[in-house]
């Protein structure tokens, strides 16, 4: 079409075998290719993936509700907090953590007060170690969220 300015790159030339006017088309399927197949540079890329991580200590004491974090799928980041399920995109790059916006069911339970310490505590939270079983979660105030995986 006229006048769109938009140029392919091929060139209808005569002769047997000029493969020149197939580079600009394989260099730019190449590209594709290598986007498409991106690894995932967050904390689940990193050896958390595939795991239910269960909360078990907030600041250096033991957390007695129960909390749990899972990364279902490249860039999401789910689980329950003691009353609520959460979902919500984990996008930040290991080792850094940023949970981000949170969606989060609307129960009430006994257990609000370390629903809410653990929400508070997750959004603070700015980088993460995954070793072996063990996930913590750290920040630069001292802060600290640690995880075991659960069998």
């Amino acid at each position: 079409m006229a006048g769109t300015g938009v140029a392919i790159g091929l060139r209808a030339e005569g002769g047997s075998g000029n493969n020149c006017a197939m580079k600009p088309i394989l260099i730019a399927l190449g590209l594709i290719a290598l986007f498409a197949c991106k690894p995932d540079e967050t904390i689940a890329g990193y050896g958390a993936a595939d795991r239910v991580w269960v909360l078990t200590e907030l600041d250096g004491a033991a957390f007695s509700a129960k909390a749990t974090m899972q990364f279902p799928e490249p860039g999401k980041i789910a689980g329950a907090a003691p009353c609520n399920r959460y979902s919500g995109a984990m996008t930040a790059p290991y080792p850094w953590f940023e949970a981000g916006q949170l969606a989060v069911t609307r129960m009430a339970c006994p257990d609000i007060a370390a629903e809410s310490a653990f929400f508070e505590a997750l959004s603070g939270m700015t980088q993460s170690e995954v070793s072996g079983n063990t996930l913590i979660l750290s920040n630069e105030a001292g802060r600290e969220m640690v995880f075991k995986a659960s069998d």
